[in-house]
C-alpha cells in the first residue's frame, strides 16, 4: 500500500507540474528520458547487462520518426511505431551478436556497434550530418489531438509513458520476470533448471531497444530536432547515471533520477546566475559550462552517500521504520 501510495504520489506530481510552473517542452523532454532510463533498467536493473550501446536505439528511433515526418508526411502516432520498431529490429540484432559475452565483455560489444551507428549517423545523409534534423513537425495524434499544444504534447507523453511504465512492471512481475531475476543472481542454477538464458538476454534487450527507440521518437516529436549527440554513446552514460542515482532494482528509480539529473542539467544555469547575484562571485556564472562537471559530482555523491540511490534509500528508511526493533540472529 505504501508503494502504491507513493507511486500516486509521483503521478499526481507529474500531471500537476505544467501548473506548478513546470516548462512543459522542458517537462516532456524529463518524461522522455525517464522512459529511456526506465528502458534502460529493465536490462541493467533485472538482468544484470550493462549496455552501453543504447543510445543507438535512442538517436535511430528519433532519426526515423523525425525523417519520416519531413520526408514521408508520416502521422505522428505511425512515426512513433516507426521509432518504436526499428528500436525492435536493431535490438534483435545487436543483441543476438553481444548477449554472447557477458560482463565487461557485453559492456565493450554494445558500446562498439553503438559507436558503428554513431559514424554511420554522421555519414548518411538524410540524417542531415552534424545539422542534425530540424523542424520536425508534431502534427495532429490519430487525426484529432493538436501535439502543437505544449501541454497537449507533455500530456500525450505522459500518457504513453505511464503505459509504458505499467508494462515495464508487468513483465518485471511476471515469470518471465522472475526467471530474468533468477539469470541475473545464479545463472548456472538457472542453466540447471532448465532455463536458456541467451533466449531470454535476447528477448529482454530486445523490449528494451524498443522501448528505447520510442522514447527517441517521442523526443524528436516533441522537441522538434534530432541531434548526433542523441547517437552518441555518452547519452547511455546519463541512462547510467539516471538508473544509479534513482535507485538500482527499483521501478520508479530511473524516473526519479531523470527528473533529477535533466532538471539540474538545465536549470544549473539559472543556479549559477543566481549564485552571482547573491554572492558577487562571477565565477558561478560558468556554472552553465561545466554540466558535465557537475554531473560528475553528483554521481560521486551519490556512490559515496546513498549507494542505493534516492528510492533505493527511501525503500531501505521504509523498511527500517516497519521493523524498528529486528529480530536477533540466533548464536552458535
Amino acid at each position: 500500500m505504501t508503494r502504491l501510495m507513493c507511486y500516486g504520489f509521483l503521478l499526481l506530481a507529474l500531471v500537476a507540474a505544467p501548473w506548478m510552473g513546470l516548462y512543459p517542452v522542458l517537462g516532456t523532454k524529463i518524461l522522455c528520458y525517464a522512459l529511456f532510463a526506465c528502458a534502460f533498467h529493465l536490462l541493467l536493473g533485472y538482468t544484470g547487462l550493462a549496455s552501453l550501446g543504447h543510445a543507438a536505439f535512442l538517436g535511430v528511433g528519433g532519426y526515423v520518426a523525425g525523417y519520416g515526418i519531413k520526408a514521408w508526411a508520416l502521422s505522428p502516432e505511425l512515426a512513433l511505431l516507426a521509432g518504436l520498431s526499428v528500436g525492435a529490429l536493431m535490438g534483435l540484432i545487436m543483441g543476438y551478436v553481444s548477449i554472447r559475452r557477458s560482463g565487461i565483455y557485453f559492456t565493450m560489444i554494445t558500446l562498439a556497434l553503438a559507436q558503428l551507428v554513431y559514424f554511420l549517423c554522421v555519414q548518411i545523409p538524410q540524417t542531415g550530418g552534424e545539422d542534425g534534423l530540424q523542424g520536425i513537425d508534431r502534427g495532429l495524434l490519430f487525426g484529432v489531438i493538436d501535439l502543437h499544444n505544449d501541454r497537449v504534447m507533455y500530456y500525450t507523453t505522459l500518457t504513453i509513458g505511464v503505459a509504458a511504465f505499467l508494462f515495464i512492471a508487468r513483465v518485471v512481475r511476471s515469470p518471465f520476470g522472475q526467471a530474468l531475476t533468477a539469470i541475473k543472481d545464479n545463472e548456472p542454477r538457472a542453466v540447471s533448471l532448465g532455463y536458456h538464458p541467451d533466449r531470454y538476454k535476447l528477448l529482454v534487450f530486445t523490449l528494451s531497444a524498443a522501448l528505447t527507440g520510442l522514447a527517441g521518437a517521442l523526443k524528436a516529436i516533441g522537441l522538434g530536432f534530432v541531434t548526433l549527440s542523441d547517437v552518441h554513446w555518452m547519452t547511455s552514460g546519463h541512462a547510467l547515471l539516471m538508473t544509479l542515482v534513482g535507485g538500482l532494482g527499483t521501478l520508479s528509480g530511473p524516473v526519479v533520477g531523470a527528473v533529477v539529473l535533466v532538471t539540474l542539467e538545465n536549470k544549473i544555469g539559472e543556479l549559477g546566475a543566481l549564485l552571482a547575484g547573491v554572492t558577487g562571485i562571477g565565477w558561478f556564472t560558468t556554472l552553465g559550462e561545466s554540466v558535465m562537471m557537475i554531473m560528475g559530482i553528483v554521481f560521486v555523491i551519490c556512490v559515496l552517500a546513498f549507494r542505493r540511490g534516492i528510492m533505493g534509500e527511501f525503500d531501505a528508511l521504509r523498511r527500517r521504520v516497519r521493523t524498528p526493533n529486528p529480530a536477533p540472529e540466533p548464536q552458535s
